[in-house]
């Protein structure tokens, strides 16, 4: 049986045996949300940069996963790849996922927080066309303010939908894995998928859920703003550090959904003038990654908390990364943050009770 660095035995569930230093050997790399979309594209890209890490897809569908590592294998045979099942929108699947990757794992490096979702998305038609012949159709058509709202519901943790899955369970996640992330060796990276479209005027810290409001996308976006600001006031001296980031406007099966198909063919020429425009008309997922990409490259030490890093792409479609200032303060920012860690001890308190039970 094979030592890691710690002198323990390392178990290496990509390739199903048991080796030696391997926790010295390679980074890992969990990804929530890496069977399709920007996480998928991620998983790619990373693996073109470095094909001596250990990725693990942490993904609601196992053949799903299971197919996405074979392809990612295929492509590179040297890396590993493994898999962990957690569905972020339920929290019993979060608690069995953290249990699983603390028995594989010594250590993470980098945690991007990709999944998410935007439940049944409708357009106010009269809004996107009044907004093609305003000033501020650039703004608009970048940023979807005022296009879209989502139908939300109650999981059966008792939350909202689209809270527990793009803040919530990815909190939990990191709470339960604090001690994969907080070490002496080397900082270790949070990396979240934000938007353009995160609103502070869509966000109350009265109501955090945004269970009284009618867009929780863009509330749950502005929130992962706000964590990721109080993670890194809470945690960069124990070596985690977070950031986040817009992959930009992309058209996915996702958003392709929200229109129909002559809509599409109506406005796709004016989305292609616009990109000489904007620049984040990003379009494809594999674009998005720009700044999540480069963004593994860097030295968490040196980046500004405050900022979000955004995927462009320019007219002629070269990738680059640029950034902007976040619009919140870092006093609302712990007050969320202790909304959140007094939302944690409830939900642990009923759970505990409910296992009592049974």
């Amino acid at each position: 049986m094979g030592l890691n660095n710690r002198g323990k035995p390392c178990w290496v569930p990509a390739l199903g045996r048991v080796v030696t230093g391997c926790a010295s050997m390679r980074k890992v790399v969990l990804i929530t949300g890496a069977s399709s979309g920007v996480g998928l594209a991620l998983c790619r890209r990373l693996l073109e940069e470095d094909d001596a890490l250990h990725l693990c897809l942490a993904c609601r569908r196992m053949s799903k996963a299971e197919a996405v590592r074979t392809s990612l294998l295929a492509s590179h045979p040297t890396a590993e790849v493994s898999i962990v099942q957690v569905d972020v929108s339920s929290l019993p699947s979060v608690f069995q996922a953290t249990k699983e990757l603390k028995q594989r794992f010594q250590r993470l490096d980098y945690v991007y927080l990709n999944a998410g979702i935007m439940p049944n998305p409708q357009l106010n038609i009269k809004a996107l066309f009044r907004g093609l012949f305003s000033r501020k159709v650039i703004h608009i058509f970048s940023t979807a303010e005022g296009l879209l709202t989502q139908n939300d519901k109650i999981t059966p943790d008792g939350l909202q939908e689209v809270f527990e899955t793009n803040v919530f369970g990815h909190f939990i996640l990191i709470q339960e894995l604090e001690s994969l992330l907080c070490h002496s060796e080397s900082p270790s990276q949070l990396i979240w998928t934000s938007s353009r479209n995160a609103k502070k005027s869509n966000f109350s810290l009265e109501d955090v859920q945004h269970s009284k409001g009618q867009e929780p996308y863009s509330s749950s976006k502005y929130a992962i703003d706000l964590l990721s600001v109080a993670l890194n006031r809470n945690f960069n001296h124990q070596g985690l550090y977070s950031s986040v980031v817009c992959p930009g406007t992309m058209l996915t099966n996702l958003t392709y959904g929200i229109l129909p198909p002559f809509v599409w063919m109506l406005i796709m020429p004016i989305i292609w003038l616009l990109r000489f425009f904007a620049n984040a008309f990003t379009l494809t997922p594999h674009n998005g990654t720009e700044a999540l990409v480069w963004l593994f490259h860097q030295k968490p030490e040196s980046l500004n908390p405050l900022v979000k890093y955004l995927s462009a792409t320019t007219g002629f479609g070269s990738n680059y990364v640029t950034s902007k200032k976040m619009d919140l303060d870092e006093d609302t920012a712990e007050k969320f943050y202790q909304k959140l860690l007094k939302l944690e001890k409830q939900i642990r308190v009923t759970i505990q009770k409910t296992n009592n039970r049974n």
